[in-house]
């Protein structure tokens, strides 16, 4: 059976899902699949150094927003070395995963992994190299000469990826979201199993998987305004220790950390409170309204517009009083229909004709 490498990153929960979504496409075509994390690849050391250097930039305002405008977007020279950085550890451990694999393709779904991958395209076994993206602005690092297709999620980021490669192969595709968002549970069923009362206000509030800004307090807040409030902490073991403490106090806050609910959750939410991301489509999906925070620096605030213009969405700053405010707003507003092109099918059918555009059909 053919074999695909699928590289991810351990940033965040959004890469993964992408490399998992096209691990069940490939799947359901008779081929096998393995994936990897490029962070690990760097190594326990510099894997650990480079989130925490990314951590640490989203958490000062404005630096990560200079660093992804003035760097990496433009391709200057400082992310060029740390791109070559990252490629000199990447590329024996992926020669040797190549070796020992020997795929037929490579998906890169992690921006870190693509200018690696490529160095070995000239090796003794060929293999197709896909790039992904679910940003609205792929910066420079994503866009490499050796990738024979890029696949997007809008026409605006095929237009950023022709930024750098004018004649570059693209293909947009719907975004694929998990299986169980395909396939939700009604709005009646999700808020039986979770105890919200039927007609109650009800709020998801969510800020990816490290759970960025003031959750607990926003939470805390809004669900003593009146609505309830399904709050997700993500990885963050801190944040979930916070809202569960407060909603020993408050019966309206319901407080989960990493959970595999998300989908029941949003079924039984009325508006989804969350940053810029993968989340939105999940969202649009099972046509819930978005309240967007402000959050994400860099590629997140061309996502958080991208997300404006499709509309049904509004958008607030992280401060506790502003969310509250905005958040009991955007509960009077009418509420969108689900996505019509949020099938598996749509994705299926793109991601084939993509193999099919690099000779794997």
């Amino acid at each position: 059976m053919p074999h695909a490498l699928l590289v991810s990153g351990s940033l965040g929960q959004g890469h993964d899902v992408m490399a998992r979504a096209c691990a069940d496409s490939l799947e359901a075509r008779g081929w096998t699949t393995g994936t990897v994390d490029a962070m690990a690849l760097l190594g326990q050391r510099a894997g650990t150094a480079g989130e925490a250097v990314f951590r640490r930039l989203l958490g000062l305002p404005g630096v990560y927003d200079a660093f992804h405008f003035s760097a990496l977007r433009p391709g200057a020279r400082i992310a060029l070395l740390a791109d070559a950085a990252a490629r000199r550890r990447l590329v024996p451990t992926l020669r040797a995963l190549l070796g020992e694999q020997r795929p037929e393709l490579v998906v890169s779904v992690f921006a870190t992994a693509t200018s690696a991958v490529n160095r070995l395209r000239g090796g003794p076994r060929p293999f197709r190299h896909l790039v992904l993206c679910t940003d609205v602005t792929p910066h420079r690092l994503w866009v490499q000469e050796e990738s024979d297709l890029f696949l997007v999620t809008s026409e605006v980021a095929a237009c950023g990826v022709r930024r750098y490669r004018p004649d570059a192969p693209v293909a947009v595709l719907p975004a694929p979201l998990r299986a169980p968002f395909y396939r939700p549970p009604s709005r009646a069923e999700a808020r039986a199993e979770l105890g919200v009362p039927a007609e109650a206000r009800c709020v998801l509030m969510m800020s990816g998987a490290w759970g960025l800004g003031p959750l607990a307090r926003t939470a805390t807040a809004l669900a003593d305004a009146g609505p309830h409030v399904l709050a997700v902490a993500g990885s963050n073991s801190e944040l979930e220790r916070r809202l569960r403490r407060a909603a020993a106090h408050q019966p309206r806050l319901h407080p989960f950390g990493w959970t595999d609910r998300v989908p029941a959750l949003m079924a039984a939410a009325d508006l989804v409170v969350t940053s810029s991301g993968d989340t939105c489509s999940e969202a649009r999906a099972l046509g819930r309204r978005l309240l967007l925070l402000d959050i994400v620096q860099g590629h997140g605030r061309d996502n958080l517009q991208h997300e404006l213009e499709l509309g049904h969405a509004d958008v607030v700053s992280a401060r506790p009083p502003d969310v509250v405010r905005s958040t009991l707003a955007a509960l009077t507003r009418p509420a969108p229909p689900p996505s019509p092109g949020a099938t598996p099918e749509g994705w299926r059918t793109g991601f084939a004709a993509a193999l099919e555009r690099v000779g794997l059909a």
